[in-house]
């Protein structure tokens, strides 16, 4: 976004560099990375942080908000009810197009929320790799306020660990090598010792929950840091659990499923603020036909994208099986911020928030971008294409 920097950026690319930076990945986590990585991290001056930061913290502060447990009651689906649920979220992560106000000024732009983990240990070590291999402006960081690598690192620890030791913590996920965000849990395992292991390997006994780990031995789980999402843990019939999500054992989890369904798309119409596009329950906003076309289709609880419509029509809403479940937000325009060497680029960014037990509010820590040339983020939009995918925003300190 700041021009002099992105010229000396795109000057220092070319393929062959990019190559060499995608080698270094795929040394430091060999067979892992499943999606495509950005040829360029994005450079934010401070105003767009300041922006991008005052629109987190309309979002936190509502969140942390007494009665949001009950205003939010009924986005948890009787199937998915799961005890033992956390006082708050320990995970945020919240999505801003980069647009342009009336002015030209680039602002941040709400596009969906959700208290579940993200990529929080891939874009650590991922950034750390840029900081040493390309090129970043002097001042600027990954990372929000004043915190260094190892501040994150050890707040990372103490959100997903707790009082616990990492043998007897696990990442709990659906056949977690075959997930195209492994990447992120090969990191989990290098920065906190916490290993993956599948829904299937985990059993109870006496009101607790057991594994086996790498060697045949069986090992207790006091905590669970959770990144099953639970559309894909009901649409998987052929799974043969050994425990059951409804039942209460004798374990803590960093990330319950509840907040899954807490924040999320479910909050849209509840949020009034400059950075929050008009977003509604299909029940309530009936725009006319021709108006269709300034709005986008979505259900609440899907994951990556899944079902969202982006060009409406009338007999995409008459089809939805369950219109209290689907909301129509107002599109959202992104600016051309990103100029690539051949195309002008949009930009996503993901704020990152970790919230371990006993602080009082959550704290924005770091952040992972998404590039596109497409009309919409995600690889079926951006097939061919290049200078699009993942990467980190680098920001201008204070």
């Amino acid at each position: 976004m700041v021009s002099e920097f992105r010229k000396i950026a795109n000057q220092q690319f070319s393929p062959e560099r990019y190559q060499a930076f995608l080698a270094l990945i795929e040394q430091g986590c060999p067979g892992q990375l499943e999606f495509r990585i950005s040829e360029t991290p994005v450079f934010m001056s401070k105003e767009l942080k300041h922006r991008l930061v005052a629109a987190g913290d309309y979002i936190v502060d509502f969140i942390a908000q007494p009665g949001f447990k009950a205003l939010t009651e009924a986005a948890i689906p009787a199937n998915c009810q799961v005890p033992n649920e956390s006082d708050h979220p320990e995970f945020l992560a919240i999505d801003y197009a980069i647009c342009a106000d009336s002015e030209g000024n680039l602002t941040p732009r709400l596009i969906e929320l959700q208290g579940f983990p993200s990529l929080f240990c891939f874009q650590e070590w991922f950034s750390r790799l840029i900081e040493d291999n390309l090129y970043v402006p002097p001042n600027y960081s990954y990372l929000f306020g004043n915190l260094q690598s190892a501040d994150y690192i050890a707040l990372l620890n103490r959100t997903i660990l707790g009082s616990f030791q990492p043998h007897q913590v696990v990442l709990l996920e659906i056949e977690p090598k075959r997930q195209k965000t492994r990447i992120d849990f090969f990191c989990t395992e290098m920065l906190t010792g916490v290993k993956a292991v599948c829904v299937t390997e985990v059993y109870e006994r006496d009101n607790m929950l057991f594994h086996l780990d790498s060697e045949g031995q069986e090992q207790r789980i006091h905590r669970i840091y959770n990144r099953v999402i639970f559309d894909e843990l009901l649409a998987r019939t052929d799974l043969n659990l050994r425990f059951d999500f409804a039942k209460s054992y004798l374990v803590e989890w960093a990330g319950h499923p509840a907040w899954f369904f807490r924040v999320s798309k479910y909050l849209l119409p509840f949020l009034d603020h400059p950075s929050v596009p008009v977003t509604r329950p299909i029940t309530q906003l009936k725009p006319a036909a021709e108006a269709l076309k300034n709005y986008v289709l979505k259900p609440l609880f899907s994951f990556a994208g899944q079902g969202v419509v982006f060009d409406v029509q009338q007999k995409d809403i008459d089809a939805v099986p369950d219109p209290e479940n689907w909301i129509l937000q107002e599109k959202v325009f992104y600016a051309p911020a990103i100029k690539a060497p051949d195309a002008d680029v949009k930009c996503e960014i993901r704020l990152l928030y970790l919230w371990p037990k006993g602080d009082p509010r959550p704290t924005l820590c770091t952040n992972l971008i998404r590039l596109s040339q497409g009309s919409m983020m995600g690889v079926r939009f951006n097939k061919d294409k290049t200078w699009v995918g993942g990467n980190t925003a680098f920001l201008e300190r204070d």
